[in-house]
């Protein structure tokens, strides 16, 4: 049973275990997500538990035996593939996508090359081995000369904008990627489109899905990055967003394009940049979206007039309709 409009699932509640916390940078975060979806599921009748995945036994996983494990994890071990392979192999059902569609979508070079190939529209770019950039004599002067300045340097596989800059001026490339190459020995560099930012939301598994409201950001900071994400004030959700209808309906087709071209479940939320005159870009996707008090997924459900519990019954009913091995 899926829920789009009606009243929540009155059916007998199963057993849904909450993973949360884990050990990447977005562990805080992920708490935030996994606390207030497990008080939406306690509300909702569930018998619902949650537990940090940071040291976490895998025997506790098995002896909860959990009809369904809700994924509340941000960033590497969580969003990756690790953990949805490991609920595989206990032949346990989960919330979202399965362990491909989750690797591709945490790693910003994979999805960029599935969307060149699908021909969806993305920024100009180029990938970055550190190991090979720093023994090239004129790694540096290439990368600028190819992509040219501003450009967004990337870090491959962190999520919440985290390893993300904005480079304006040739002498701080270095340095940016430096900062990049912390995070991750392969990053991404894209030309820098100016533009207005939205966000759209597609839930559903397979072919049957749907798009909730557009979502334009706001931010305080340069771009939307973790501070302006976490920090209440920093940012604005504007609902609906400020551009052309039929802007909104491109965006609305592709999002649901990268949602299918990767292969995803449950819900993902596609970030795009419109240029100035009007051309959609496709930034990124989460496959596994923020759902605390400050959260874009969250934020589009209640403009389709879903609630937080209804958003959260929804995506439990999702994944119990997949079957435990993908």
């Amino acid at each position: 049973i899926i829920l789009l409009d009606g009243e929540v699932n009155d059916m007998s509640k199963e057993r849904v275990l909450v993973l949360m916390g884990g050990y990447s940078e977005e562990r805080d975060v992920s708490i935030r997500s996994g606390t207030a979806v497990l008080k939406a599921l306690q509300s909702l009748g569930y018998e619902a538990e949650g537990m940090d995945l940071k040291d976490l036994p895998i025997q506790h996983i098995v002896d909860f035996k959990p009809d369904l494990v809700f994924i509340a994890l941000h960033g590497k071990d969580g969003e990756d593939g690790t953990v949805q392979g490991l609920l595989d192999i206990l032949n346990i059902r989960y919330t979202g996508s399965g362990v491909a569609a989750s690797a591709i979508g945490i790693n910003k070079i994979l999805t960029k090359k599935i969307l060149s190939y699908e021909g969806i529209p993305t920024a100009p770019f180029t990938i970055l081995n550190r190991t090979i950039f720093e023994s090239s004599p004129h790694g540096l002067s290439d990368l600028i000369e190819k992509i040219g300045t501003p450009m967004v340097i990337k870090a491959a596989t962190q999520g919440s904008s985290i390893g993300v800059y904005i480079v304006h001026k040739d002498e701080d490339v270095a340095s940016a990627l430096e900062a990049a190459f912390a995070y991750d020995p392969n990053v991404l560099a894209e030309k820098f489109i100016d533009g207005i930012e939205v966000t759209s939301t597609v839930i559903g598994n397979e072919y049957d899905t749907e798009t909730l409201p557009l979502i334009e950001i706001t931010s305080e900071n340069e771009f939307y990055d973790f501070e302006s994400k976490y920090t209440p004030g920093m940012c604005s959700h504007i609902i609906p967003a400020r551009v052309d209808e039929a802007i909104q309906s491109r965006v609305a087709v592709l999002s649901q394009q990268v949602f299918k071209a990767l292969g995803c479940r449950g819900v993902a939320r596609v970030d795009f940049i419109i240029d100035r005159e009007g051309n959609p870009f496709v930034l990124e996707i989460n496959t596994i979206p923020g759902m605390t008090e400050m959260s874009l997924v969250p934020d589009a459900a209640r403009a389709q007039g879903i609630s937080f519990e209804q958003l959260v019954d929804k995506l439990v009913r999702l994944g119990l309709e997949t079957p435990a091995h993908r």
